[in-house]
């Protein structure tokens, strides 16, 4: 097959949804299928992987500052572009509910090709960059703003964890047929040596990986720790980039943390190295969609304490009550990880348990649930019974109809898809 994906942050190494788009890419490229990858253009062009098609970005008004500092891009999106980009492909698969992905769908739609979609982004990871990701009113409003704009038309949506999945029956997604894939982990992460550095060979290590922002509430960790009767034991150090770094950093002062916190962004062999002797592993974020990095982390044999938040999926992972603290509480998150230091056994038990348990996310076995749900969609197209076939909306006709016009003038169709006429 010849797979197109569609989104906007290719370029961004900090974005777990690029991780995951790349991950699948290259593990579909070696089972014989050619992924073309498009997103925001590479400022270094060298850089860019093999197939990719760069789009010029695109300027938000008023929020870019704040975009930008989530790490995120907008693109332009040019239909003549996407167009060349997609009309030899036999599958185009969208990441997010933008408009990138959306015209695509729409040029997709136009030229007969099937559509499949990904729901990566809990509206609360937009809302808790402004502050307002537990108000429930808003984050609804997106709920609906996503469904309406593309999901509605789009059949087949890889959900990344059951959680996600229960959401959209939730809040009504009745076209969708949700298919639970996780994002999978690769071999490379496995414990590798489980001895501390002599920097650490005194420490209990605490450790949590991933994008130093609000909503992964990487503050209860410090200030879990500034509490402990363990403090002056116990080094934490947060993995990632992110807006909440010097934040981080400050609040590590004010509230007495013993030992300097340490913020690090490491590559992946230096990761792996990291969690294969840290004591525990801590997911305190309040919304989740899966948190690969804390499959990732398991599989290297550390130990979780992970927030017990309805909204984060994460805490799925956790094999009994030991490994699980109740969401946004300071003294439950110090409570469970005093516990482990006083338990050093039971951590050495668990940490094997845990290693099993990753086995079930290997990415070669979510890569096939993958090529099935391509494979769905690709014969319910053939057959007529996709939702542009079934039930087209006559506002995406008509948007679908201005963009071939455009395509049409540039020269590269002689006249509209039969579809459009």
């Amino acid at each position: 097959m010849k797979i197109a994906f569609v989104l906007e942050s290719i370029n961004s190494h900090t974005n777990g949804t690029t991780a995951t788009c790349l991950r699948f890419a290259k593990e579909l490229e070696k089972k014989g299928h050619q992924i073309v990858l498009m997103g925001h253009e590479f400022k270094d062009k060298s850089k860019e992987p093999d197939g990719y098609i760069g789009f010029p970005h695109y300027t938000f008004p008023i929020f870019e500052g704040l975009i930008l500092k989530e790490g995120f891009n907008f693109v332009k999106c040019d239909p003549v572009r996407i167009y060349d980009a997609i009309k030899d492909c036999d599958l185009v698969h969208l990441f997010l509910p933008f408009k990138f992905q959306n015209v695509t769908r729409l040029i997709a739609n136009g030229l007969g090709i099937p559509v499949t979609g990904a729901y990566h982004l809990q509206p609360q990871n937009i809302t808790s960059a402004i502050h307002l990701g537990h108000w429930k009113f808003a984050n609804n409003v997106l709920f609906y703003s996503f469904k309406r704009y593309m999901y509605n038309d789009v059949r087949h949506i890889h959900c990344p964890s059951k959680m996600i999945a229960n959401q959209m029956v939730e809040h009504h997604y009745e076209r969708n047929v949700p298919h639970v894939i996780s994002n999978g982990i690769t071999p490379f992460f496995h414990r590798v040596n489980s001895k501390k550095p002599a920097e650490y060979a005194d420490k209990f290590v605490v450790c949590m990986s991933g994008r130093l922002a609000s909503e992964k509430r990487q503050d209860l960790i410090i200030k879990a720790i500034a509490k402990s009767k363990y403090n002056d034991k116990i080094q934490v150090v947060l993995c990632g980039v992110g807006p909440n770094r010097n934040r981080y950093l400050k609040l590590a002062k004010k509230k007495g943390l013993a030992n300097p916190l340490l913020i690090e962004f490491r590559d992946q062999e230096s990761l792996r190295e990291l969690l294969s002797f840290i004591d525990v592993y801590v997911h305190a974020s309040d919304f989740e969609v899966e948190g690969i990095s804390a499959i990732e982390a398991l599989a290297c044999g550390a130990v979780p304490v992970i927030s017990d938040s309805k909204l984060s999926a994460t805490n799925a992972f956790a094999l009994d009550e030991r490994s699980i603290f109740r969401h946004g509480s300071v003294d439950s998150l110090r409570e469970k990880i005093e516990y482990f230091f006083e338990h050093p056994k039971e951590r050495e038990e668990l940490s094997k348990a845990y290693i099993e348990s990753t086995k079930q996310y290997a990415l070669d076995l979510q890569v096939q649930a993958m090529e099935d749900m391509f494979l769905a969609a690709m014969q319910e197209s053939k057959e007529g019974k996709d939702i542009p076939s079934t039930m087209p909306r006559k506002k995406d006709l008509k948007k679908e109809r201005k963009l071939f016009k455009k395509i049409v003038k540039a020269g590269r169709l002689k006249e509209m898809p039969e579809r459009l006429r």
